[in-house]
């Protein structure tokens, strides 16, 4: 049995494989949480309200994280439907964690640019 955290960390690792085919069409998926064995998503740009974003979710990306994760995974894209919504108790990461991951990018970047000068 995988933990929430578990299935959110092994969609994030495969997301920009999956977001390739919903770039192509001028969107682009963010990954909301886990829970319960669903992952929650939002398509934005382009695909954020468009006719066919339940058919984009399931055919395209539930079909894609399912063959690269686990056969059972469910993706629910959270587009304002009442049956679409994040649950409460899903599993986000912490934010203080994402800011880390953010300013080491940042110090990364700024490395970058100092050896260029």
């Amino acid at each position: 049995m995988f933990s929430d955290q578990d299935i959110y960390e092994a969609v994030k690792h495969h997301l920009p494989t999956v977001n390739e085919y919903v770039n192509s069409h001028g969107g682009s998926i963010e990954l909301l949480g886990s829970y319960n064995g669903a992952v929650y998503i939002l398509l934005t740009g382009a695909c954020h309200g468009c006719s066919m974003s339940l058919m984009t979710t399931k055919m395209v990306v539930q079909k894609r994280l399912r063959e690269l994760i686990h056969p059972e995974l469910n993706v629910v894209n959270v587009d304002g439907t009442p049956e679409n919504i994040l649950p409460e108790a899903c599993y986000k990461p912490d934010e203080v964690e994402v800011l880390k991951d953010d300013v080491k990018e940042n110090e990364r970047l700024f490395d970058k640019v100092k050896k260029l000068f």
